[in-house]
């Protein structure tokens, strides 16, 4: 009796057609989940795409500062994991303004390469890359460092070098020059 409901229902939604991208989860007539309130295009670069989310207004202000913006625009591709404005304010008190003042340009630079990987990593390839590796998936960023990935249930969880825990809130907002994968909190190298 239990299988007979369950294919009712998934034939029921089959049918339909009702999921979350249909719900208004994703952007307009592009198949791309919305950001921070804002339409991303696979057509635009993770820059042009990132300006537009009030989500990210700080990691937008940060790559500005550490003079990344022109990097984050050339072909790539890049996977990055972008967090949200509340990630930051997580952060002891000070450290975003620490970071973005001019003398400490370096060290923001490194917070914001440890967010990126050289590549085109969806949800699907790193999924996999975690099965390939018995539950667990070590990531090289662009600053050097490793951030590794696993499951908890059906949420990716980055966990970073110093032993901090971040969840993809959002996976695969595709880009001209690769994928953002939005983040709940920043993850930070040794």
């Amino acid at each position: 009796m239990k299988s007979l409901v369950t294919f009712f229902v998934l034939t029921l939604g089959l049918a339909v057609g009702v999921s979350a991208q249909d719900m208004g989860m994703k952007g307009k007539g592009d198949g791309n989940p919305m950001v921070g309130g804002a339409a991303m295009y696979k057509t635009k670069n993770i820059v042009e795409n990132a300006v537009n989310s009030k989500d990210h207004t700080t990691l937008v202000a940060a790559v500005k500062a550490a003079g990344l913006v022109e990097t984050l625009q050339s072909s790539g591709p890049f996977t990055v994991f972008a967090p949200v404005n509340s990630a930051f304010d997580k952060l002891p008190a000070g450290t975003v303004e620490t970071l973005l003042k001019p003398e400490n340009k370096a060290m923001l630079t490194k917070v914001l390469t440890y967010h990126v990987i050289a590549g085109n990593y969806d949800s699907k390839s790193i999924a996999k890359a975690i099965k390939r590796g018995n539950g667990k998936a070590e990531f090289i960023t662009v600053a050097g460092g490793k951030l590794t990935g696993m499951m908890d249930g059906k949420n990716l969880v980055l966990t970073d070098e110093k032993g901090g825990k971040s969840m993809v809130t959002i996976a695969d907002v595709r880009q001209s020059n690769g994928v953002i994968h939005v983040i709940d909190t920043v993850v930070l190298p040794n």
